[in-house]
């Protein structure tokens, strides 16, 4: 039955409103923060973590990749443990995150705090850290050979500083007392910034800062680096170059790279983890977070999603082994 007149009206008035609606409505807009965001340093003031977020939080501005601010808020409580935990319990929480150094491992493994890395949603990781062995410019040692052999000669005279206790600083201090046959009084401090100062004012004998919790007092002529704690030289970084590999300087491979990487809450909701992996990667490929990363001697190792959280089960493989052999583990 052919139909009528009227009814083949209504059905193009039908289309026709269907047509005008579905223009009128707008296209899904895609996450974004609806507030300030938190971000938590989980370390003190002045050391590579700060000095990292502290560019972050006003480069996202600069860049307008997010319609919110980032806080920074530094929680060095407990080797991190306090900056962990306070964003372990903002399960499902969407306007925090959380840059980390490997404290992310070792802090958990040393103390037995109820924190794993597993608990925290990986967001991606910017750079991996170099490690460097200081002295102050007036100690005479001019090479890593002349201060090992001043140290061998007095054990236990010697204070190398670092940030935390069995953290980074101190696994690297036992990784070369025991490859050389030294004894270091360890001293701990809240930050890199902290203990740079120390080395500065004499109130230590060396330090295994990384190079940006150092880099102003290099600079300014009042520290001096001895090696480096790498494979190779650190050739792609400016200024950097001429330092040895402990390897070249000691006859001995020790070599250890430090996480600088950020994450969400537990169960962030994944369109906003989405969001600020979208941010970070803006914010890791800017011209300014690249210059930033070859002065402060920063390998640009960009990784997220699957990749990530892999190269994150192997870290922590790799940090019981080095923490066990230093008889740092939790009993």
């Amino acid at each position: 039955m052919n139909s009528s007149p009227r009814s083949s009206s209504r059905m193009v008035l039908v289309i026709l409103w269907l047509v005008v609606a579905a223009i009128a409505v707008p296209p899904a807009v895609a996450w974004e923060p609806t507030k300030p965001v938190e971000f938590i340093i989980p370390a003190g003031t002045g050391g590579g973590a700060d000095v990292m977020a502290r560019l972050i939080a006003p480069l996202v501005e600069e860049l307008k990749v997010s319609p919110k601010p980032l806080v920074v808020i530094n929680k060095p409580g407990g080797a991190g443990a306090e900056g962990f935990l306070y964003v372990k319990g903002k399960k499902g929480d969407a306007h925090t995150i959380i840059i980390t150094l490997s404290n992310l491992f070792t802090t958990p493994l040393h103390t037995g705090v109820p924190f794993n890395w597993k608990d925290l949603t990986p967001l991606g990781r910017l750079a991996l850290d170099e490690f460097i062995l200081w002295v102050n410019t007036e100690a005479p040692y001019k090479a890593a050979k002349e201060y090992v052999a001043a140290v061998k000669e007095k054990p236990g005279a010697f204070k190398m500083a670092g940030t935390g206790s069995a953290q980074e600083d101190q696994i690297i201090t036992i990784q070369l007392e025991q490859a050389l046959g030294l004894k270091f009084i360890y001293v701990p401090f809240k930050g890199g910034g902290e203990v740079c100062v120390n080395l500065v004012g004499k109130h230590v004998d060396s330090t295994v800062n990384n190079p940006a919790e150092c880099v102003g007092h290099w600079k300014a002529g009042r520290v001096r680096p001895l090696a480096v704690f790498d494979t190779a030289r650190l050739t792609w970084a400016s200024g950097w170059g001429e330092i040895p590999t402990v390897k070249e300087a000691l006859g001995k491979d020790i070599h250890y790279l430090m996480l600088r990487g950020i994450f969400g809450p537990p169960d962030m909701p994944k369109e906003a983890a989405e969001f600020y992996v979208g941010m970070l990667k803006k914010v890791y490929e800017s011209a300014k977070f690249q210059k930033y990363l070859v002065d402060n001697a920063l390998k640009p190792s960009w990784l997220t999603g699957p990749e990530y959280v892999k190269w994150l089960g192997e870290t922590e493989n790799l940090h019981k082994d080095l923490m066990a052999k230093g008889g740092l583990l939790k009993q």
